[in-house]
């Protein structure tokens, strides 16, 4: 088979409980990233990862497929996404008989995520042979301009030699955006950023990490003023 997308749910969310199923402007969470998924048309499956049972209902509910549940020792707050993959590979492999040419992990938490980035970063992963493909997004403010408080309490460049530097002069860095990785199986073994990796750049108007309530309310604003947009 071609295409697998992998969306990870645990049930045990910490910061804000229930996270994975919490809702977001008038159903769960994880929907959405169920529905863009189904709606790029790219995967011959779309499957949860997870240990919990209503998610499991939920995600059935709204199109994906749970066909095993995970496992105690990636279910708790120490596991990675790499070895929720790679579970999910194993058992497909082991009890369904079913190896995948390319796999995406979805994030259950991010309703930001738009078809046309899917899809492109689809296209650059099998275009150019990457090992993957995720999106990043611009830091709000040169890093190069970063402060520490030392340990006398006194506040001081992190990089002094940028201290009277223009901002515009300065390189552009981005960040993770936290909301999918397409990659080979084949080419990845143990972390989703190797040598071999790029990226599409979004804006920071499509990206928000959602850890606290705050966030959550940043990322339903956002969603909307995307939506108003359209």
């Amino acid at each position: 088979m071609k295409n697998l997308a992998i969306i990870p749910a645990r049930g045990g969310s910490k910061r804000i409980l229930r996270k994975n199923i919490k809702n977001f402007l008038g159903k769960p969470i994880i929907a959405y990233s169920i529905e863009i998924a189904l709606q790029t048309g790219l995967f011959d499956e779309i499957m949860v990862s997870t240990d919990d049972d209503e998610i499991a209902t939920i995600a059935t509910q709204y199109g994906a497929s749970v066909p095993f549940m995970r496992s105690e020792k990636v279910a708790d707050d120490y596991a990675t996404t790499m070895e929720v993959l790679k579970e999910v590979e194993f058992m497909y492999k082991e009890h369904c008989n079913k190896e995948f040419e390319h796999i995406c992990c979805i994030y259950a938490t991010a309703p930001l995520i738009h078809t046309k980035h899917l899809s492109d970063g689809y296209e650059l992963l099998k275009s150019k042979q990457y090992s993957s493909v995720f999106p990043i997004v611009p830091f709000g403010y040169p890093i190069w301009r970063g402060v520490k408080i030392n340990k006398l309490g006194i506040t001081e460049m992190v990089w002094e030699q940028y201290a009277h530097s223009r901002s515009q002069d300065l390189e552009q860095v981005y960040h993770d955006a936290g909301q999918w990785y397409w990659y080979n199986p084949q080419k990845v073994a143990n972390t989703l950023f190797t040598k071999n990796s790029t990226s599409i750049i979004l804006s920071e108007e499509e990206v928000q990490d959602i850890d606290t309530i705050t966030d959550w309310k940043l990322a339903e604003m956002k969603y909307e003023l995307l939506q108003n947009s359209k």
